[in-house]
């Protein structure tokens, strides 16, 4: 799964590696700690090539209870056709999920705490994860965007770790994934595997990033 990621550049940085998008907004900081529930920087296939501030956690159309969403910020490559929640924003609904860098947590052997490890590219360029989207409507006719992060089976480097890690996905498959068209799912599925271990490092990093509320620049540090 993915559980906490980064997004440590500013408007212009994005710009520069997206140059192809036409909206980004001036407010967007750079983000250490990017927890489930909180805002994502999101780019959904609307035509607009807009960045887009959604929830991270998808709430599916039909749901009574935004609530939901918590507890679905990872959406399984392999069953994406299948499940009802993931269907049909998996044929109409597609974004790119900007991110630099990801977390995952390892056991230490005699101890409760788990040693977080940080997961960014070898030149530390911002990325897009492959996500879905959705929009929901309250009984008080309000409305709410919200976002999942698409996982597939780990790379060697990511292994090591975990049994899941997020779809990064190649610029060059930007313009199928946020194609505004119906797609069928054998169309999409071969962009949704693990992206090369030789273009990744990763590296431990202060267990401060374990809380969500620790939003420090720190949190990417290698630990001595």
């Amino acid at each position: 799964m993915c559980g906490r990621f980064t997004l440590t550049v500013d408007a212009d940085s994005i710009q520069t590696y997206f140059p192809w998008l036409e909206d980004i907004p001036a407010q967007i900081v750079p983000r250490y700690n990017i927890a489930p529930t909180q805002p994502i920087a999101v780019v959904p296939n609307d035509g607009r090539n807009a960045v887009d501030h959604f929830v991270w956690g998808l709430i599916p159309f039909w749901a009574k209870d935004p609530s939901i969403g918590s507890r679905m910020i990872n959406a399984r490559a392999e069953t994406l056709a299948e499940k009802n929640s993931y269907k049909n924003p998996f044929k109409r609904r597609r974004c790119l999920i900007l991110a630099d860098g990801f977390y995952e947590w390892a056991n230490v052997t005699g101890q409760k705490t788990k040693q977080p490890f940080y997961f960014r590219m070898e030149d530390s360029a911002p990325f897009a994860f492959a996500g879905l989207w959705e929009e929901w409507h309250s009984p008080e006719g309000s409305q709410l965007k919200s976002a999942a992060i698409i996982t597939t089976e780990p790379n060697p480097l990511v292994s090591k770790l975990h049994a899941r890690m997020p779809v990064i996905l190649h610029p060059e498959d930007y313009p199928l994934w946020l194609s505004m068209a119906e797609q069928r799912p054998q169309e999409l599925q071969h962009l949704l595997t693990a992206y090369p271990a030789e273009k990744m490092v990763a590296y431990p990093v202060s267990t401060a990033v374990n809380s969500p509320t620790n939003e420090s620049p720190e949190n990417i540090i290698p630990l001595s």
